[in-house]
């Protein structure tokens, strides 16, 4: 496999570093302890491009691919992990949906305000009883007249209150459970549809999450997106690419994780030396090095399957099981390293601890990707 990546997306890797580097390092922490959205550097990254990798250019967008965007994502993950879920979960989810499902008119109108960041986008399947368990959805969707009529409740949406334009899914046929799901686009304002922040998250605190409430919300047939009937199959679709973006995050987490742990054992002494010259500590570096260098080579191989238009979906899926774990593991590792200091907020390592949780639960707990792996290989 060439791992090589383009000269093309070794710049966007560069000029994003920079841009963390100076606009996102310093400020992470404080965005995590107040639960900050920071909307101003999201609308930066909007003129950088970053929020228009995948879609088209006649829609504003740079169309660079699935690599480009997970070499982007990583850069951001590793210097805040709340912020690369915001551009994950903006192109990754609800951008997606709308660029591969739209049809011309609905892409015409919302493509070009995602890809620049005017708009944000948000996706919203879990619900408080549903969540791997699609079947359970409760939020309904009823013909009336020449429309439908959305009642039901959303929770932890990404960029809940936060989107302009949100990709709802309801069931149209309950009788047929996951089946008999439809997708809806519902933009921010509509009578009846409402938003609250949820606050207290374990990590990714920078990050907007929300519970959306549908009462009696009056779509014309226009909004609906995709086929009736069809939602969980598109909804499938959307994911497999999700979980790429999430693998890259957990990527960026695991790589800050390594990175911070080298500085501080070069820097800290113990016993007449600094404490990476002991092996104990060199040995651990030397496992996050290695489940780095690994997870970013599937999260690459899955990304360039998804560019070639080949199938991707099990490699997604381990992709994202292995990084996930592996970010988890180094955030452990270098909160180890880093001893007493490594549990204060002081240094970061013990926020990307937190922000790693999560990659192991979104877009798929690890259980999930287990059975989405088991099951391709059981299928040939």
């Amino acid at each position: 496999m060439n791992d090589a990546l383009p000269e093309s997306h070794r710049e966007l890797q560069r000029t994003l570093r920079g841009f963390c580097e100076q606009n996102v390092r310093s400020k992470a922490r404080e965005w995590d302890r107040d639960e900050r959205f920071p909307i101003e550097v999201v609308r930066e990254l909007g003129q950088l491009g970053v929020l228009g990798i995948l879609a088209e250019e006649k829609y504003g967008g740079s169309q660079m691919g699935e690599l480009a965007l997970a070499v982007a994502i990583e850069e951001i993950g590793r210097y805040d992990g709340g912020l690369g879920l915001s551009v994950a979960a903006h192109n990754g989810l609800g951008s997606t949906h709308l660029r591969v499902f739209g049809n011309e008119e609905q892409k015409r109108r919302y493509l070009p305000k995602l890809a620049t960041g005017e708009w944000l986008g948000a996706w919203a399947l879990t619900e408080p009883d549903a969540g791997s368990d699609a079947a359970g959805l409760k939020t309904k969707a009823v013909r009336r007249g020449d429309g439908w009529v959305l009642n039901g409740a959303k929770r932890f949406i990404t960029q809940g209150t936060v989107a302009e334009v949100y990709v709802v899914l309801a069931s149209t046929d309950p009788a047929r459970k996951q089946k008999g799901l439809t997708a809806f686009i519902v933009e921010k304002g509509t009578k009846g549809f409402s938003q609250e922040t949820i606050h207290g998250k374990m990590g990714m605190r920078s990050s907007d999450t929300a519970e959306l409430i549908l009462e009696e919300v009056e779509l014309p047939d226009s909004q609906r997106l995709g086929e009736v009937n069809q939602g969980f199959v598109n909804a499938m679709s959307v994911l497999d690419g999700g979980r790429i973006t999430i693998a890259a995050l957990a990527v960026g987490l695991l790589r800050g994780a390594l990175e911070e742990s080298q500085r501080y054992a070069r820097e800290r002494h113990a016993f007449g030396q600094p404490i990476g010259q002991f092996q104990a500590i060199g040995f651990m570096l030397a496992d996050m090095a290695t489940e780095l260098h690994a997870a970013r080579l599937m999260v690459h191989h899955a990304a360039r399957l998804c560019d070639e238009g080949k199938p991707f979906g099990r490699e997604a899926a381990m992709a994202k099981l292995f990084a996930s774990e592996a970010a988890t593991r180094a955030a452990n590792k270098a909160i180890e390293i880093h001893g007493g200091c490594g549990y204060t907020r002081e240094f970061p390592v013990e926020r990307y601890l937190r922000d790693a949780k999560l990659c192991e639960i979104g877009e798929g707990t690890s259980e999930i990707q287990r059975l989405v792996i088991s099951r391709e290989l059981l299928r040939k």
